[in-house]
């Protein structure tokens, strides 16, 4: 995400000027966007499936796309119609937003809540294979390797002003970041080395899914043996359309979501489910009917990208 636009336009065959116009052009209309956020040791993720009066559906809908830890919004086909994904500093914190605020919403019915413990693979971790292998060794060596995870406190001015500022923008410069951060450019430096050596921030490229040829989403809940989670976890990481495949301590304890055509491609990719993880059951299935926030970024019904809200987790 923050490669020199010289590498970047070595890696597509084209001059620099060339393809931050085009990357210009992309944000602009919506149709890509970069988005930085905080990662574990940092950060306790879950996943809550959240039951409702159809009535009270659009106003819960618009209330949680408000909240900054609430990172993903998804309207589903699911008894349980929306699906959210949040973000804490710990399972103290994590309690309290679910139980203590999401579960007394007017309207809500019933809350499944699960804890993710391991992530096989998330957004960024997935492509669309544009570029050839060749291609992408252009880029390899600018990637930031973790090398050493040291759990450190996120203080207020490192996760507010860094995460905000390049959470609208990943391709800010340290001299735009300083002055977002009121910080000097040599701290916005250190600040930021240290955050992705240690892993305390990542980024990724989203796209809108729908233009972009991917209008459904299909999540699953899986309940796989003990012993087989970690060869299946992964396994079904590496089938093309997954999104993500995450172990949670919940209801089942697989969560699996997927980018597909269309809705008759879910038997299809059932079916690879079932060979990259035999044994495990399906507790439930569902499509997405509208995704209306993806990683703090609020989208339109067609997957357009709009406004973005920085994932300040919850504490």
């Amino acid at each position: 995400p923050r490669a020199p636009w010289t590498r970047i336009a070595a890696a597509v065959g084209t001059d620099a000027t060339t393809a931050a116009r085009r990357w210009d052009r992309l944000q602009a209309a919506g149709l890509a966007w970069l988005t930085a956020y905080a990662t574990a040791p940092t950060t306790t993720v879950g996943y809550v499936d959240l039951a409702c009066r159809p009535d009270a559906l659009g106003g819960l809908t618009r209330e949680l796309c408000g909240w900054p830890p609430v990172f993903s919004v998804e309207r589903t086909t699911s008894r349980f119609a929306l699906f959210l994904s949040l973000a804490a500093r710990d399972l103290d914190a994590l309690d309290a937003l679910v139980t203590g605020r999401i579960g007394t919403l007017p309207g809500v019915r019933e809350v499944r809540f699960a804890v993710a413990t391991r992530v096989y693979r998330e957004g960024s971790g997935w492509l669309v294979n544009a570029l050839a292998p060749e291609q992408r060794a252009v880029l390899d060596d600018t990637a930031v390797q973790a090398r050493l995870v040291v759990p450190q406190q996120w203080n207020d001015r490192d996760l507010r002003a860094l995460v905000e500022s390049l959470g609208e923008d990943g391709r800010r410069s340290y001299a735009e970041l300083a002055r977002d951060c009121r910080m000097s450019e040599s701290a916005v430096r250190r600040t930021l080395a240290r955050m992705l050596r240690n892993h305390e921030l990542d980024f990724r490229c989203d796209l809108a899914h729908v233009p972009a040829g991917w209008p459904v989403i299909a999540g699953y809940r899986l309940d796989v043996a003990a012993a087989d989670l970690d060869r299946a976890g992964p396994a079904i990481a590496q089938l093309p359309e997954t999104r993500l495949s995450a172990a949670v301590v919940g209801e089942g304890n697989l969560v699996v979501s997927a980018w597909l055509r269309e809705p008759g491609d879910c038997t299809g990719y059932e079916r690879r489910l079932a060979a990259a993880a035999p044994g495990a059951r399906v507790l439930d299935r569902a499509i997405t009917l509208r995704m209306p926030k993806r990683m703090g970024r609020l989208l339109s019904p067609h997957g357009l990208g709009g406004t973005h809200q920085a994932i300040i987790p919850a504490r």
